[in-house]
């Protein structure tokens, strides 16, 4: 069984002078409109309580393209701009819908600098891109090849902190769904380690970060000594760019190989509902939990899972995969996180994170089967107990113990 999926495949790129002064020109230009509009578009709501249209803020470019002041806008490609203002409506709209926070202003040095081009501004021909307003393709490094038979329909050129450039190729490809398992796994979010799975296997946490913290440290300890505005601080800049460019593409790729073999050896994948916005609020291990990225892991196993036809069941943050016990259903009343091993009144002795994985497993198989969540603990009325306790035992009756 095959799906098709809109898929993108990001590749490093080295373009010429001449490529690298047209691309930078066309960022200056995209962040300029996306600007200008959001300025507009929140004058014309907090003055007249108008709301202003994309078709609006794309005739008002065409406006701005006649002034003497703005008319540089004319030199680059105009579907990077066209984008820029359809990426704005797009930030309205989520914003209205309460999905999103107030769309913020573009910044010359904190936001990335990207532009987007769809198929008209751009050409793919015998393996080879070239954008609008360019007269040789970009000279790209294939890392992986493109699919068969693919062609993309929207590039987007990007420069990150460092200097990299990328370009990402967006394509509609054909993915086959794995073959199908009745392997199911449980997965516990920590530090100590990174994932621990229900079948008791614990994930190191290779703690990136930690690992070039000394590097870090002495390249941001040059950067405070260069005077503000000159060369030397910019390259100094670029310094620690670098290795924060570092420590992010490890992380990624070590997330990568571990979503990708959890994806593929289980049918069903069951995980917390873990917000790291809360738990970054934690400020002694604000930087380990940052590091860990259990929220880019979690991105990566929802679309993976989506594509290749695996169940992904996400339980409730508040449910007490830690303190339950696993054998008898005891709620143990603390657990401070210096405790990673405790025995239960029943006498069972628990790992706590493998007994939290498999906790976290045993309540997700059901809500699959019943099709129900599972609610935070609270206490019941009628009999004393925790509806927590007396509805994971209910739901997990003759589930097998792993």
């Amino acid at each position: 069984m095959t799906q098709q999926v809109k898929r993108a495949f990001k590749y490093r790129f080295y373009p010429t002078d001449e490529q690298a002064a047209e691309l930078s020109r066309t960022f200056g230009c995209v962040r300029l409109v996306y600007n200008k509009a959001l300025e507009e578009r929140t004058r014309a709501w907090y003055a007249e309580q108008r709301r202003i249209s994309y078709v609006q803020s794309s005739a008002a470019l065409t406006e701005r393209k006649k002034t003497e002041e703005l008319a540089f806008l004319t030199e680059v490609s105009s579907v990077p701009l066209q984008q820029a203002l359809r990426h704005l409506q797009t930030a309205f709209a989520n914003f209205f819908a309460k999905r999103a926070k107030y769309p913020r202003y573009k910044s010359r040095k904190k936001s990335r600098a990207s532009a987007e081009y769809t198929r008209s501004a751009f050409t793919w021909r015998d393996g080879q891109l070239t954008l609008a307003k360019m007269a040789q393709p970009l000279h790209i490094h294939w890392s992986r090849p493109l699919p068969e038979d693919v062609e993309p329909t929207t590039v987007t050129v990007s420069r990150d902190g460092a200097g990299r450039w990328f370009v990402s190729l967006l394509c509609d490809d054909v993915i086959a769904t794995a073959p199908a398992t009745t392997s199911a796994v449980g997965i516990d979010a920590g530090m100590t380690s990174l994932v621990t799975l229900s079948t008791g296997e614990k994930a190191a946490n290779p703690r990136h970060e930690r690992r070039d913290r000394a590097r870090l440290a002495k390249a941001q300890r040059e950067l405070s000594r260069k005077v503000k505005g000159s060369a030397n601080r910019e390259k100094a800049r670029r310094r620690v760019a670098k290795v924060h460019a570092r420590i992010a593409d490890r992380r990624r790729d070590f997330l990568h190989k571990l979503s990708t073999r959890l994806v593929r050896e289980n049918q069903t994948v069951v995980i917390e509902d873990l917000t790291d916005r809360n738990l970054l609020k934690n400020g002694p291990l604000a930087r380990a939990i940052s590091d860990a990225a259990w929220t880019q892991l979690r991105s990566m196993l929802e679309y993976k899972c989506a594509w290749y036809g695996r169940e992904l069941v996400v339980i409730d943050r508040w449910f007490p995969s830690s303190k339950l016990c696993g054998a008898c259903g005891t709620i143990a009343a603390k657990m401070p996180l210096n405790v990673r091993e405790w025995t239960c009144h029943c006498g069972t002795t628990h790992d706590r994170d493998v007994n939290a994985a498999r906790n976290i497993l045993a309540a997700g198989l059901a809500v699959s089967a019943c099709g129900d969540g599972v609610r935070p603990q609270r206490e019941s009325s009628r009999t004393g107990r925790s509806s927590v306790k007396q509805e994971t035992q209910r739901a997990t009756a003759g589930i097998p113990r792993l």
